[in-house]
């Protein structure tokens, strides 16, 4: 157990407080002087004490911070999750189609045999399936195509039956044909018109001509 001193004024000793004269200098010592060493050893004790709280409260906030640390990661990787997802989506979102292609998609889709296609119209239409998906082809240039003895040779009525059957764009397809004549060579539009419309030609109706020739930037 410890003893309770007091601070010598005259030399600075530290003295029992039972003692009433400092044993170095022969000072006589005052009660004052008692208190006065207390009090410093009390300050002592509450500086101490505000240090370890202080401690503690760094402590805390070290504590706080790390165990704080993952859920910042986890926003930051689920905002990275949301970015990827949104591209993902418009990544998948369909891109505009050009002409032949959409021309393509509208008649490529299989068709099955019904009661008022026979066997020879039935196989006419899959020939001018396969005509359309190579090149723009008006109805009327569609079905001597199939029916003419340079070309499949089917009759007039089957290969009319099997035209009808399909359901085509014919301004569009003139449009595909207005623009693989300007990709070959230089066109008016009153000349790419009569290419289009003509019975030498592609056999177009004179409106679906002006479409097409329109639509491809002749006029």
């Amino acid at each position: 157990m410890s003893t309770q001193s007091q601070l010598c004024r005259e030399c600075g000793t530290m003295v029992a407080v039972d003692r009433d004269t400092c044993p170095n200098c022969g000072a006589e010592l005052t009660s004052s002087e008692t208190t006065a060493s207390s009090s410093h050893q009390s300050g002592s004790k509450v500086k101490s004490g505000c240090l370890w709280v202080l401690g503690i409260l760094v402590g805390l906030t070290v504590l706080g911070a790390l165990v704080g640390e993952p859920d910042g990661d986890s926003g930051d990787r689920s905002s990275e999750i949301s970015d990827e997802n949104t591209q993902s989506l418009s990544a998948s979102e369909p891109e505009p189609t050009t002409a032949d292609e959409a021309a393509e998609v509208e008649i490529s889709a299989d068709q099955q045999p019904t009661a008022r296609l026979s066997g020879p119209q039935f196989n006419a239409q899959r020939s001018a399936r396969q005509y359309l998906n190579m090149s723009g082809f008006s109805r009327a240039g569609l079905i001597e195509q199939l029916s003419s003895a340079y070309g499949d040779g089917y009759s007039v009525p089957d290969a009319t039956a099997a035209v009808d059957s399909l359901n085509v764009n014919w301004n569009r397809q003139a449009e595909r044909s207005a623009r693989q004549y300007l990709d070959m060579m230089g066109f008016s539009c009153s000349g790419l018109i009569e290419q289009l419309s003509s019975s030498a030609g592609d056999r177009y109706t004179l409106s679906e001509a002006r479409h097409g020739a329109q639509a491809a930037g002749a006029c």
